[in-house]
């Protein structure tokens, strides 16, 4: 019996933090449908090089952003007759998230700040709208941030990434005891801040063998 396959792809919403506000990657199409239009990074599933959706979506961003993300997820399923106007289409999505001092590669590749993307072609708007709203979530109550963060930071700016992320404030004291319960970073010895006018701050970073991500037994409370 012949039947009809459907399209299937991977599309990946790689986020970071620039100027204080969550950024989306986006790559430039070289080929119709939508041709010059930018959308998320995605790409065919190649059958004889990948052995599994988090494979190819590793080498879509390889390929499309010259990044390697710390933190890559499965987001969700989006499929249906109408998304893709070559057929039948399923894209498996995932989000990703970046520190915003790491270049991506390729004029075909730019950042646009999340909350001016009103319309992207196929479903990519709903699929950003949706990877946007899980990372604000999983970032109540998780060590989620943190991937967002450079080599080596302060308390204070880990809370203002925190903050960026959520566009809320939080309780310094119970944000702190919040990074001590998660346990995935640590002092980096005879490391400060140097500058300004206030008192040179610890510097800290990622802990090595810490777990991709670890979570909390319940959210932080925000203003």
């Amino acid at each position: 019996m012949d039947v009809e396959r459907p399209i299937v792809t991977v599309d990946i919403v790689l986020l970071t933090l620039l100027d204080g506000a969550l950024h989306a990657g986006l790559t430039q199409r070289d080929k119709a449908p939508a041709l010059g239009a930018w959308t998320l990074p995605g790409g065919w599933v190649h059958v004889d090089e990948d052995q599994d959706a988090d494979d190819a979506a590793v080498r879509i961003l390889r390929d499309k952003a010259g990044i390697v993300s710390p933190y890559l997820e499965q987001l969700k399923t989006f499929s249906g007759m109408h998304r893709d106007s070559r057929g039948w289409s399923l894209s498996v999505s995932y989000y990703a998230v970046v520190p915003g001092q790491l270049n991506a590669a390729g004029e075909r590749f730019r950042w646009a700040p999340v909350d001016g993307l009103r319309s992207l072609p196929f479903d990519h708007a709903q699929i950003l709208r949706t990877a946007v709203e899980r990372v604000r979530s999983k970032t109540l109550y998780s060590s989620l941030p943190v991937h967002l963060m450079p080599a080596e930071f302060s308390l204070g700016e880990l809370q203002r990434t925190y903050e960026q992320v959520l566009g809320a404030e939080l309780d310094k004291r119970s944000f702190r005891r919040r990074i001590e319960e998660l346990d995935v970073i640590e002092e980096i010895p005879g490391a400060f801040t140097s500058g300004g006018s206030h008192r040179p701050a610890q510097l800290y970073r990622k802990k090595t063998h810490a777990p991709a991500l670890k979570v909390a037994a319940s959210n932080l409370t925000v203003s």
